[in-house]
């Protein structure tokens, strides 16, 4: 079954010519990449700008401090890099097959592969390109404002394709760009593809069927701005296809079991107590003892089918989901936690870790916290076909893309 727009929208996906750092010996691409921009703050964005002059904070990571200007800083940065020979583009448009090796929550060895390209950029609604879940809106515009910049795609959405035997397309090596071990263990390596049947191979795949966004759904609302923006620039309203802003950067993998890893974000809570929340929570929830609470809570919670409330000392209760109180609630931790809690004042925050809601929670951040079990293959693949939308940050996709590995300028 497929989603109804598959009928008639597909999304094109095609090679660009990759912008990279030069690699050599005295290179490493670890000290000159990061985590993606949204899941570390400005004094973790210290710590890489200091691994290497180059690292790629300096563009992708702007400083509200150093006020307006910071934008066209980063545009001036990323022309002196390209000009001095710190990255340099390749000769010709090229896919990067993108594999990460990794121990999960499990324990397990695994290798995810994925494929970075440019995939074109839909209007809201068309079909093609999925939204995953609501957005929280956001009051900033930096990625607006730093793409506006530098008229590049520093980082890529991470989107799930529909069309089967896209991982089999990806499994041959192909030729080595770069390889990196990043903080957390993961290992990742970037494979240049420009064999021409390889390549139409490929794009072909992706193309067949919609993509869905899994990460990154502000970067590719974004780019629709932006591509609206440079429409009407360029040609006067009228449609460009040949623009590249009418595409945007994005790695994408195969929507199956294998090439996933999927774990929880976490709820944090201000302006209720723990105590106020559970009792908030108590007409469709039943509750029992946790004890004291560690990432072993999740194995228990997905085992029993519960969820769990922490305290500020790190104890906790599980709660247990009451018979008929959900009538017509999809059956979404997320989803029963909003409708639970629709009509009690409280204000809601995200964090994916155990260890790191804990330490929110007796720094004072939060005044309590429910850990939510991972979404399913089942559930994601289910909102896929049907259009539905689930709650905001109901999903987050390890491991992370590593920033700098590939870039994609665009012309104005």
């Amino acid at each position: 079954m497929l989603h109804p727009a598959t009928l008639y929208d597909v999304p094109r996906f095609e090679p660009f010519p990759a912008l990279r750092y030069l690699t050599s010996s005295s290179v490493d691409i670890t000290a000159v990449t990061s985590p993606p921009y949204d899941v570390f703050d400005e004094s973790v964005r210290a710590t890489y700008a200091k691994h290497h002059p180059h690292n790629i904070v300096a563009l992708d990571y702007p400083i509200e401090s150093d006020g307006p200007g910071r934008y066209q800083e980063c545009a001036t940065t990323l022309a002196d890099w390209v000009s001095s020979g710190v990255l340099v583009t390749d000769d010709q448009p090229s896919f990067s097959i993108y594999r990460m090796t990794f121990t999960d929550e499990a324990g397990n060895s695994r290798t995810t592969i994925g494929v970075i390209g440019a995939l074109e950029v839909v209007d809201e609604g068309s079909g093609g390109v999925l939204p995953h879940e609501r957005t929280t809106p956001k009051a900033k515009t930096d990625r607006l404002d730093l793409t506006r910049a530098t008229q590049t795609n520093l980082s890529p959405v991470w989107g799930l394709s529909l069309s089967s035997g896209l991982t089999d397309l990806l499994r041959d090596p192909a030729e080595t760009i770069a390889t990196c071990t990043d903080e957390d263990g993961v290992f990742h390596q970037i494979e240049r593809v420009t064999d021409p049947l390889r390549v139409a191979a490929i794009s072909q795949c992706v193309s067949a069927q919609p993509v869905l966004i899994a990460d990154g759904h502000h970067r590719y609302a974004i780019s629709r701005t932006y591509r609206d923006e440079q429409r009407q620039r360029q040609t006067g309203g009228r449609h460009n296809g040949a623009a590249d802003a009418e595409l945007t950067m994005t790695y994408v993998g195969e929507l199956v079991d294998e090439q996933l890893s999927v774990a929880a974000i976490h709820r944090l809570y201000n302006n209720i107590s723990a105590d106020e929340l559970v009792n908030a929570l108590s007409l469709h929830y039943d509750t029992s003892d946790a004890g004291q609470v560690s990432p072993r809570t999740i194995s228990h919670m997905s085992t029993h089918g519960v969820l769990c409330v922490v305290f500020p000392d790190g104890t906790g209760v599980y709660l247990h989901p009451k018979e008929n109180t959900f009538t017509g609630v999809r059956a979404l931790d997320s989803a029963r936690l909003e409708h639970a809690l629709a009509n009690t004042p409280h204000d809601v925050s995200y964090q994916h870790g155990v260890t790191d809601v804990i330490t929110r929670l007796t720094t004072g951040d939060a005044e309590c916290a429910i850990l939510i079990r991972p979404v399913s293959l089942e559930e994601i693949r289910r909102t896929a076909h049907t259009g539905e939308l689930m709650p905001p940050k109901s999903t987050f996709f390890t491991p992370k893309l590593r920033t700098g590995l590939v870039i994609r300028q665009m012309r104005a």
